[in-house]
Order: C-alpha cells, then structure tokens, then sequence
C-alpha cells in the first residue's frame, strides 16, 4: 500500500523518521549509526537522538562493539523491543494455532491444537482457539512481553465492518463473528486484535521474499484452495473483499455440485477433500488429522502408488486451466504455488506450460513473457508469518504504540 503524504507537523516529522530508523534495522539488521544515516537520508545527529529514545523505550539496544580495522570498534544499533510481542491467532481445517514473535519476527512460543473438525460447530472449534490463545498470553506475561497487536487468520473469506468470517466450507460455517466469540472466551485479549483471511496475508509473505514482483498470483490448498492476485504491487480485493475465491473457479463443465452453490468449482476436483477421497484417504483425515492425510497422500504420490497417481493426474489438467485463465486475465510476472500443491509445483508447472508458447505467440509476446511458475518458500507458516509480518509493519509505522 503507499504511503500516506509526509506531514510537516513536527510530531509527525519525528513518528516519520522513527519509522526510518527502524524499517532500515527490520532490512539491514545491526547497522551503526553513520549506516543508518546513510541509508535514511537523516542526518547523523537525528539518528543519534532517535537512536535514544528508541533505546530508551527498549525498542532498540546497542550490540556487542565490533572491530573491523585499525581505527575505534564499530557500536551497531539492533532491534530489541524486549518488553513486547505480536500474537498470531490463527485457526484453519484441522487445528487452532497461537504463535507468539517479537517485533523482528522471531519465535518466542508457539502452541497448536487439533479441533477435530467439528462441522458446522463454531462454538466448539472457538473453545480450542481460546484454550491455544491464553495459553500464549500467559507465555508472554512468563516473558515479560506486552501483547501489543493480534492478527487472528482464518482460512476463509472475511468482509463487513466490524469483520467476521463470511463462510468457511471447510468446517461447514456460515457468517461468523469469531472476534466476538473469541473476546467473549478470552477477556484479557489485547484491544488491537484484526482479523484476516489466510490467502492475502500468505501472498504478501511470499511476495516479500521475491525481488521486484508487482504482479503476482498465489493459488493454494492446504484444506480448500485459495490465494490471492496482486497487482501493481495492491491486493486485488474486490468491491465486496473476497477476490480470489480461487478455489470457486467453475471450469468444470456438468462437473460435480459445489458447497458454495455452483456446478464444477476446482475444489470439487483438486481441493484436498477430493483428491483424499479419491485416492482412498478419507479416514485418515479422522484418525490423524487433514495436515497428515495430506503428508500420505504426497508421499504416495511421489512414491507412484496407483489410486493417488490417478487422482492427481484427473485434478492436474483443471489447475493448469485455472492458471492459464488466471494468468490470462491478470498477466502476471510470477505465479507461486503454496499449501501441500507446493511440492508438487514442478508437474504443475509443466502442465501450465504446455500451451502457453502458442498463447504468447499468439499475443505477439516472446516466450519469456510466460509468468514463472514456483513454489512457495514459506511452507505451512506462509499465512501465520505473514500476519506477523504486517502486524510489525503496522507497529513500525506506529511507534507511539512502542513506547515513544
């Protein structure tokens, strides 16, 4: 998102370059002051008065001095801010997770908890995701850590003012106001909590770890199918904010009917439900759980075993469609494949491929016009480590939140 006119009221010329000094420190790392000066633009005595009271608010802390030749050790300024922390709340198909970071994005404590999958239960998956959020609250205060912002994430689309979960075919849910339920189990919950769906938060994660990609699109499964379209470097929401229902795409002619109300959406044919089934899984959702189903059925595949050789190859075909349609009707630079697809982004890729020269031809585009294909880098985290991320982000653009 850009950023807002620079004000020239003089607290906000001071919240400005606060935000400056530690952006530069998320990037670089330990940077001594003529560094951060240097990158910034600000001169070496406003670093050093910044530099003061960011430590002083214990934002920041001086590392070890360094020696790097003859002349005096280097002093590197670090991100520090030991007194708080970011909660990650986050609840998919199979299990609610509470993952707790410091303001670089490093892991101080994480807790997961299977739910059962308890269809069309809210309230039962709502105790779990409160038993695994106190759980964390209480490791914070054993840290000394203050709760500062809490991105609660589900696998589901989210819309309305105040936000609440629209839908979620996963476990059967209609509207759900999780934050509600979830405030309402857990009072102590700090003030800033959010909520978002998985699939932007896990496409500007991944975005963020490839150099100069402004269009992209990021299509998972890891229980239904998913992502995001970005474009120009923004999100792609739409007028109602559920853009890229992925997994809705109908391609299927007379294919099978849908939760959401249509005939042939790709989640009926390559969604993780489908492909288990297919390839004689289904029972061990129940016994150990969707994430492990999903781990066999990846092994087998790889391992050539019939029953999931001949799923994968029915669901193939219509992904590679997806794509093509998608990449047709957005152009983007990259495409990235995450969820447990993310191993098996090479097949996908080749089956995008194969008509894709004749398409750019066509368009009187060369070749290398064809977006890449890859696989995701951030796994099963891509959606926990992008809410932390952005919660930094927006701590970082807020330092009075910090503390000074």
């Amino acid at each position: 998102m850009p950023r807002a006119p620079r004000s020239l009221v003089s607290g906000d010329v001071r919240r400005h370059n606060l935000t400056l000094v530690l952006e530069h420190l998320v990037a670089a790392g330990p940077s001594a002051r003529s560094e951060i000066a240097a990158a910034t633009g600000l001169t070496r005595g406003a670093v050093t008065a910044l530099a003061t009271a960011l430590s002083e608010a214990g934002v920041v802390r001086e590392a070890e001095p360094t020696q790097t030749g003859r002349g005096r050790p280097i002093t590197r300024l670090a991100l520090a801010a030991d007194t708080v922390a970011v909660l990650v709340v986050q609840v998919d198909a199979d299990t609610a997770t509470a993952l707790l970071a410091n303001l670089a994005g490093d892991e101080l404590h994480r807790v997961e908890r299977r739910h059962g999958r308890p269809m069309g239960d809210p309230e039962a998956v709502l105790d779990v995701l409160a038993e695994v959020t106190r759980d964390a609250l209480r490791a914070a205060a054993m840290l000394g850590r203050r709760v500062v912002e809490t991105p609660v994430v589900v696998f589901a689309p989210v819309g309305g003012e105040p936000p609440v979960v629209l839908a979620d075919t996963d476990l059967g849910w209609g509207v759900v106001d999780l934050l509600d339920g979830l405030r309402s189990r857990v009072p102590e919950l700090p003030a800033a909590v959010t909520l978002a769906s998985d699939g932007w938060l896990a496409a500007r994660a991944e975005r963020s770890l490839l150099d100069d990609i402004d269009d992209l699109v990021y299509v998972k499964s890891n229980s239904g199918i998913g992502g995001a379209i970005i474009t120009g470097g923004r999100i792609v929401e739409g007028a109602h904010g559920v853009g890229a229902s992925l997994g809705h795409l109908a391609l299927i002619p007379d294919g099978p009917s849908c939760e959401c109300g249509q005939i042939g959406c790709l989640v009926t044919i390559a969604g993780p439900d489908a492909l288990l089934e297919r390839a004689g899984l289904t029972r061990l959702v129940g016994d150990r759980g969707l994430a492990a189903a999903l781990d066999e059925f990846s092994r087998r595949l790889d391992a050539g075993e019939p029953a999931a050789t001949a799923a994968w190859n029915d669901a193939l075909p219509w992904i590679a469609r997806a794509l093509q349609v998608l990449s047709l009707a957005t152009d983007p630079s990259s495409i990235v494949i995450g969820g447990f697809w993310a191993a098996h982004a090479g097949s996908i890729e080749r089956a995008f491929r194969a008509n894709r020269p004749a398409v750019a031809e066509a368009f009187g585009r060369p070749a290398s016009a064809i977006p890449t294909v890859s696989a995701g880098r951030l796994g099963a985290d891509a959606a926990l480590l992008g809410a932390a991320w952005a919660a930094r982000d927006r701590l970082l653009a807020d330092p009075a939140r910090l503390g000074v």
